[in-house]
This record gives structure tokens, C-alpha cells and sequence, in this order.
């Protein structure tokens, strides 16, 4: 198999000593830093905006991936560009011209993402699969962590990879949601190659030898 990426998501870390989740995330030896942003209107819950990215972007020079679970996203998108993420991902059901936020997010140099929720079928992804970076599959209902796994996600995994592999695509499959020691292998099986990590993440007594683990299984 391919190299599996983590993503711990700074969701789960503790917002007043944000300085310090990343730092965590580094010493564990993760890939990318996640960025849930949530609006209270898209999802049912409230993080952050460019701001938070700006002032962390210093921090590290890890991937900043930037995941915009919000309404009207057009209209953050120069926003987070400019605040330093390199993955800023839209989701499909936030807007109508999805074809258009895409272009833009590649038209400032950035990698393009697009996501689904759980009742989404992945088979609505077909039409911008070709201009996407990344895949992301929400494998929960967005807006809040520790939340259990959705065992219907991956069929859409497998679906992802279907096609990619049939059209000679070059997306990153993501997923976000539930990701932990019980389900990381059957996730990895299915076809994705990043995975997000939260609670799992952060409430670990050794997030450094779980990452281990996860690359272990995904090299097998």
C-alpha cells in the first residue's frame, strides 16, 4: 500500500495552549495539522477562523489542512489562503457552483479538497473528481469529536478508490471521524491514505507509538 498520512485534528486539542497541540503533533511525527472550521450554521458548533491559521502558521511547517465545514464558503476561501493553508477543503453540499470554489482554491496555489457527510453518496462526487487534491469522507455527522465510526463509509472509501484508479487520478482519499485503533485498519483497507485523528490522537498516553502502529499496518 501507499504511505499512509496522519492528520491529527487540533479539534480535540486544548484551544488555550494551541502552541502546544501542535508541538505534540510534531513530536508524535504526524504528517499534517488539521483545521475543523465551524461556523454554528453548516454544522452545530463554532471553532475558528483565518486567524487561528495565521497565527499558527509560523508554528510549523507541517501541511496545513484546512477543512471548511461552514455556509458560503466563497467567501473564506481567500481568507484561509492567505492566512497560510495549503489543503483547503469545501464541502459538496455547501454551495451550488462547487466547480467554481475548486478553481478558485487552485487558482491561489492552493490544493483543493471536497467533502462529504455521511448521507452523501460518493457517487455525487463524480464530476469534480478530476480537479480535486483530496477526498475527504466524513465518517461521522461533523461538528463535534470522540464521535463513533460509521461503518457505511467505507463503501464510499472503496468507491473513491474505484475511481481513482480506474481514471488515473491523483486525489489524496481522507477520512475524518471516529479513526482509531479499532477501526484504522479496515479504514486504511478500503482505500485511505489520510487519516485525521482526534481524540484518539490527543487522549493517547503514547500518540507517537500509535502513529508507528498505524504506518506499520498500512506498509503490511
Amino acid at each position: 500500500m501507499n504511505k499512509v498520512l496522519i492528520a491529527p485534528s487540533l479539534l480535540s486539542s486544548d484551544f488555550s495552549n494551541i502552541k502546544d497541540g501542535i508541538s505534540r503533533i510534531e513530536a508524535a511525527g504526524g504528517d499534517w495539522v488539521h483545521f475543523d472550521v465551524m461556523d454554528g450554521h453548516f454544522v452545530p458548533n463554532i471553532t475558528f477562523g483565518p486567524k487561528m491559521v495565521a497565527d499558527c502558521r509560523p508554528l510549523s511547517k507541517l501541511v496545513y489542512d484546512v477543512h471548511l465545514m461552514i455556509s458560503n464558503p466563497g467567501d473564506f476561501i481567500d481568507g484561509f489562503a492567505k492566512a497560510g493553508a495549503d489543503y483547503i477543503t469545501v464541502h459538496l453540499e455547501a454551495g451550488v457552483h462547487i466547480h467554481r470554489l475548486l478553481e478558485k482554491i487552485r487558482g491561489l496555489g492552493k490544493k483543493a479538497g471536497i467533502s462529504i457527510v455521511p448521507s452523501t453518496p460518493a457517487s455525487l462526487l463524480v464530476e469534480v473528481l478530476s480537479m480535486v487534491d483530496l477526498v475527504l469522507v466524513m465518517s461521522v455527522n461533523p461538528g463535534f469529536g470522540g464521535q463513533a465510526f460509521i461503518p457505511a463509509s467505507l463503501d464510499k472509501l472503496e468507491y473513491l478508490k474505484e475511481k481513482k484508479e480506474e481514471r488515473g487520478y491523483n486525489y489524496h482519499i481522507e477520512v475524518d471521524g471516529g479513526v482509531n485503533g479499532d477501526t484504522y485498519k479496515s479504514i486504511i483497507q478500503a482505500g485511505a491514505d489520510v487519516l485525521v485523528m482526534g481524540s484518539a490522537f490527543f487522549g493517547s498516553k503514547d500518540p507517537k507509538k500509535d502513529l508507528q502502529a498505524i504506518r506499520s499496518c498500512a506498509v503490511k
